[in-house]
């Protein structure tokens, strides 16, 4: 289930990081669904896969604030 845009995105991303970190994730994820058709690795499944490799991407540049935002590193 590759997300066509932003607006696609799961709430707990699209109402808590900026619109570039959302990017970032909706690209990853989309990227790591291609990627992993065959399923993830181990028990988790294709779509856990993603989600973890589109957070990882956004961890890569962003991160949280002292207030808990997630801002640009």
């Amino acid at each position: 289930m590759p997300y066509q845009n932003n607006n696609d995105l799961p709430d707990r991303v699209k109402n808590f990081l900026p619109s570039h970190a959302q990017d970032i994730y909706r690209e990853a994820f989309n990227h790591a669904w291609d990627e992993y058709r065959e399923g993830g690795q181990g028990s988790r499944s294709r779509e856990e896969t993603a989600h973890a490799v589109a957070w990882s991407a956004v961890e890569n540049k962003f991160h949280k604030d002292s207030h808990g935002n997630w801002v640009e590193k």
